[in-house]
């Protein structure tokens, strides 16, 4: 027993002192390894982390406060690891477009365009030109021969849309410039219609005119850049051009008037006029061939209704859009169109036409009545 006990004795300092070697060059071979590898593995890391720890930071920040609060704080800056403080304030700009007031104004874009870019090379450099004017056709493809010799008339400062009501698309692409032209296509359904969803004024503002136009217009004798001329020259920010008086008329002022440019008012038959200066004696244009400025467009726009897709009526009603209307409003008569008056509507579509005539009449009316009956209710 008594050599057993001092033979674990003895061994006791031995071990201790292999252990503690142990140790000493595990430190001195990590401290080593870290010497030769710091740069490669801990400078990537170290990067990562500082971003993704100013995005999460500032994510988080942003949730707390309120539009105009503020908070100082300290943080990591930089890959060293040092710290900085910064001030953090939520960006609130009530004068942005409404769901964008989070955003700096630099960056916000309200308005858009109907250009087309290519898909590479630099965006700068993308458009050689930059269309002036938007023309639109509502068009099938059987009459692709008369659109086909209106699109002629039209230089190359417009923009060339088509909607098409019959799904047929690619089989335009028999005409060269129907490659470059924009074309939606959703079945049965009006120009109107289409109008109210792709024409919105932040994505035509780039226009300065806007021809919203039927299919069935003979252009013989129109050309556009002239019209442009004289709208111009008249001041007209809605009009239309003169129509073939022999062609079934249906408004004296939409008539075309051989020795004028441009006609602002009227007769009409007895009655059908309350004032000289009220469609259809003026102030009036009819909507099969419609051209607008970017400002008029822009009203016009939001009093078309969405369930009202004949636009039955709005020619009464463009009047509200300008002022003075009787002078803003005219047909040039120098530059003028036949309507073919092509067979599209039924009988049951031109039923719906007249109820929503009168649909259109009683919202108008009603709700210039509750604005007017509001405006008294607290001017008193």
């Amino acid at each position: 027993m008594g050599i057993f006990t001092r033979s674990v004795v003895s061994r006791k300092p031995n071990e201790s002192m292999r252990l503690f070697v142990t140790a000493f060059v595990g430190v001195v071979f990590g401290f080593l390894i870290g010497l030769c590898f710091p740069k490669l593995s801990l400078t990537k890391f170290s990067l990562s982390a500082s971003i993704l720890t100013a995005i999460d930071f500032k994510y988080t920040e942003y949730t707390k406060l309120g539009p105009s609060s503020s908070t100082r704080v300290s943080h990591p800056v930089g890959n060293n690891g040092s710290s900085a403080n910064v001030t953090l304030k939520k960006i609130w700009v009530p004068s942005n477009p409404r769901g964008a007031e989070r955003l700096p104004p630099g960056i916000v874009r309200a308005e858009s365009d109907l250009y087309l870019r290519r898909l590479w090379g630099k965006p700068s450099e993308d458009l050689t030109s930059k269309p002036k004017y938007l023309v639109t056709f509502t068009v099938g493809y059987d009459q692709r021969k008369n659109i086909d010799a209106a699109v002629k008339k039209f230089s190359g400062n417009f923009t060339i849309l088509l909607f098409h009501y019959d799904g047929r698309t690619t089989e335009w692409d028999e005409f060269e410039w129907s490659k470059k032209a924009i074309h939606v296509s959703v079945r049965r359904q009006t120009k109107w219609w289409y109008a109210k969803r792709f024409l919105h004024p932040d994505i035509v503002a780039t226009y300065d005119y806007i021809f919203i136009w039927d299919e069935d217009l003979g252009v013989e004798h129109f050309n556009a850049e002239e019209y442009i001329k004289l709208v111009r020259k008249h001041g007209l920010e809605i009009s239309q051009p003169g129509l073939e008086p022999n062609k079934g008329l249906t408004w004296q002022m939409t008539k075309r008037r051989g020795d004028h440019e441009v006609h602002k008012e009227t007769e009409e038959k007895s009655g059908w006029c309350n004032h000289p200066h009220v469609p259809p004696c003026a102030a009036f244009v009819e909507i099969m061939a419609p051209v607008f400025s970017r400002d008029a467009w822009r009203c016009v726009w939001h009093m078309i209704q969405n369930d009202l897709v004949h636009g039955w009526g709005l020619d009464f009603a463009l009047r509200k859009c300008v002022e003075p209307a009787h002078e803003k409003i005219g047909v040039v008569d120098s530059q003028w169109i036949v309507h073919q008056s092509v067979p599209s509507l039924g009988n049951q579509v031109r039923e719906r036409c007249k109820k929503e005539w009168s649909i259109f009449q009683t919202r108008f009316s009603r709700a210039e009545k509750a604005y007017l009956k509001e405006i008294n209710s607290t001017s008193h």
